[in-house]
């Protein structure tokens, strides 16, 4: 009778240690590594410099990699696909595609513990291309600060759905003719969602 009762208890500390790893699974914790995908709208600033209007309110489909070197720390690239905007400058007029790319530190507080939620926030640099002006005007790459904030809610124990919001300070120099005509400001502020996988 005691060795049935020691078995059983055995098998009960056994499974609730089994239970407790398998939902420590759903968290983040140093060594992952995670590859997103989704779509995101960007909105521009109003005050958009010596560009009267840039457009607002366009969508594209976005992407990201990082890594964790500590529960609670990690880092990650991610980006965009070419996203083209309307604009005006004075006489001039068209369209630009904006290609922007993130690096970023991001920070789990909630790395490390039994929880499918893990919200996080982000700093870190922005590189911005631009592409395909019209003949005479050129808009040149942008170097900026960039922060974001972002929430994965665990599926299985690699699978998350993802949503994000992100803010780069993008303030190009604007040439025509050859001639620069001054600071064009674009500040996209970017909200999307998607999926993580994480591995």
């Amino acid at each position: 009778m005691r060795t049935t009762r020691l078995i059983t208890a055995a098998a009960i500390a056994a499974s609730c240690a089994f239970a407790s790893q398998a939902a420590l699974a759903y968290g983040y914790s140093a060594g992952d590594i995670f590859v997103r995908g989704g779509f995101a709208k960007s909105d521009t600033t109003s005050d958009n410099g010596v560009m009267d209007g840039v457009s607002s309110s366009e969508t594209g489909f976005t992407y990201g990699a990082g890594y964790l070197f500590h529960d609670k720390i990690g880092v990650e690239l991610n980006g965009s696909e070419e996203i083209e905007h309307e604009f005006s400058a004075g006489a001039l007029s068209g369209s630009v595609d904006r290609m922007p790319v993130n690096l970023m530190v991001n920070y789990y507080p909630l790395g490390g513990l039994d929880s499918r939620v893990q919200p996080y926030v982000g700093a870190g640099v922005n590189y911005t291309r631009f592409s395909g002006e019209p003949q005479g005007v050129d808009v040149d790459h942008s170097y900026g600060a960039a922060g974001q904030f972002g929430i994965d809610l665990a599926v299985t124990d690699n699978l998350m759905l993802n949503g994000f919001a992100n803010y780069a300070d993008v303030d190009p120099d604007v040439s025509a003719g050859g001639a620069e005509i001054g600071e064009a400001k674009v500040d996209p502020l970017t909200i999307g969602g998607g999926v993580t996988l994480r591995f």
